[in-house]
């Protein structure tokens, strides 16, 4: 019995003495899936190159290429980042060399962690300050919105320390209504009168508080989903102080390429299109002055207004899931002030089309006179849906094309642009091997990218 127990110890200890591949990880990005026709053209590019690669296979929708020496590795990373651009993420990495007889007995080398094996460190902090700014501003449009539908006048309203505001009135007798009738309204402000035929509104502790958690806990989520295209095993993602964030990802090589994937940041933009344009004009780019030309992923003109429906900063929750036809949709949540706006607009809409806009920044890899990180920013159209009738608070995009797509749709609608952790407030430290000299008020749909906008049930509004 002692001799078995021996025996089996060894076997499942031997891929500890096989080491690791140097790999190029070829995986989709927004949306795009590595495919059969990828592999074949990773294949051709390495063969033209006159690279040798151990291996080259396709499992669970990501491409993992084996070299023998590093300097095969980095060879292929340039040829195929010319050749695949910036549809695919192309990273290095190092893969286990366990033989298959080992793999087939679920015989896996040790995890090891960052101080051992290497890799990349970050610590990234939340801009807690523009996320709470971004709240400040929503609270004023909601009370300027909610004054004028109650026809209570005012003359101005002003941005306070600590994310209050202030509102002015023309006589006292207005400002009293207007507190008796926000007040019960929003108990998440305390509202107070001024002397000066003004009041008051500041943010209750406890809302602050919700928001500060949640804007660190998104965070955390979407770092979490973005580590998983890097492929790395064991990697760490955890909350440090109030607002910070640390990862840890063991065995990463391509420093740059975790970088970008980490520090992009992304939302959504709810837009109406201009059908009043043509096609040869969107394509020249003769538009009105109040709109502009924004491309699909196939590069096809689309027209939009400029004027922005609703951004990411109303979406309070996205998941990914499938339909009643077993189809990938994206389901949005929106905040009270955008679930007003979704439905103010598009009850009068109905019929006209509107855009998804997916709006993307990442690190441009330059700096500014300050030596903080300048983001590029890139814009898609990713999905165009006629109206049908008015939306609330919540409505699923359909339409898409493969679920991968979904989740990463899902992803940037739950990033949002001021709850991002900040690029130009991240720090990197590389780790060389130490063995190494190197809710809900209605609910819609919007679906296809020709389908249309429909509500589950009418928004009770």
């Amino acid at each position: 019995m002692l001799v078995v127990v021996i025996v089996v110890g060894l076997i499942y200890a031997l891929p500890n003495l096989y080491g690791e591949d140097p790999a190029v990880q070829i995986t989709g990005a927004r949306g795009v899936a590595a495919s059969e026709q990828t592999l074949i053209q990773v294949q051709k590019t390495l063969q033209e190159e006159k690279i040798t690669a151990k291996s080259v296979a396709l499992e669970e929708g990501a491409i993992l290429a084996r070299f023998d020496t590093t300097d095969t590795q980095l060879r292929a990373r340039e040829a195929l980042l010319n050749v695949l651009g910036d549809k695919y993420v192309v990273a290095l990495n190092l893969a286990p060399a366990t033989p298959r007889w080992l793999a087939a007995l679920y015989a896996e080398p040790m995890k090891l962690g960052l101080d051992l094996r290497g890799g990349v460190h970050f610590l990234m902090e939340v801009d807690m300050d523009t996320a709470l700014g971004k709240l400040q501003e929503q609270n004023i449009d909601s009370l300027r919105s909610e004054l004028r539908d109650k026809g209570i006048p005012y003359a101005t309203v002003r941005k306070e320390d600590n994310y209050g505001l202030s509102i002015v009135f023309r006589d006292s007798a207005a400002r009293d209504q207007a507190i008796s009738y926000l007040s019960p309204r929003h108990r998440d402000l305390v509202i107070s009168s001024q002397g000066d035929n003004s009041l008051k509104a500041v943010m209750t502790d406890e809302r602050l508080k919700e928001a500060r958690e949640y804007a660190v806990q998104q965070n955390i989520n979407i770092l979490r989903n973005r580590v998983n295209q890097l492929g790395v095993a064991e990697p760490l993602v955890q909350r440090q102080g109030a607002d910070r964030i640390v990862v840890e990802l063991p065995g990463i090589q391509d420093t740059a390429r975790a970088k970008e994937i980490l520090g992009a940041t992304a939302t959504l933009e709810f837009r109406l299109v201009n059908t009043n344009v043509d096609q040869s004009a969107a394509a020249s780019g003769r538009v009105p002055g109040d709109s502009e030309v924004k491309q699909t992923r196939e590069g096809q003109p689309v027209v939009l207004y400029k004027r922005v429906i609703l951004t990411g900063d109303h979406i309070t929750d996205s998941t990914s899931s499938m339909d009643e036809y077993n189809q990938p949709q994206v389901n949005i949540s929106l905040d009270s002030a955008g679930g007003n706006i979704m439905s103010n607009f598009t009850k009068d809409n109905i019929g006209k089309p509107m855009a998804t806009l997916f709006v993307e920044y990442k690190d441009s890899g330059k700096k500014d006179a300050n030596g903080r990180a300048i983001l590029a920013k890139e814009e898609e159209v990713i999905n165009i849906a006629n109206i049908q009738s008015r939306l609330g608070n919540s409505f699923r995009i359909t339409g898409i094309s493969n679920p991968n797509e979904a989740r990463q749709l899902s992803l940037a609608a739950a990033c949002r642009r001021a709850d991002c952790a900040d690029s130009d407030r991240r720090r990197a430290d590389y780790r060389p091997n130490p063995g190494n000299a190197e809710h809900q008020a209605g609910s819609g749909s919007l679906s296809g990218r020709s389908g249309g906008l429909y509500p589950v049930h009418d928004p009770l509004l």
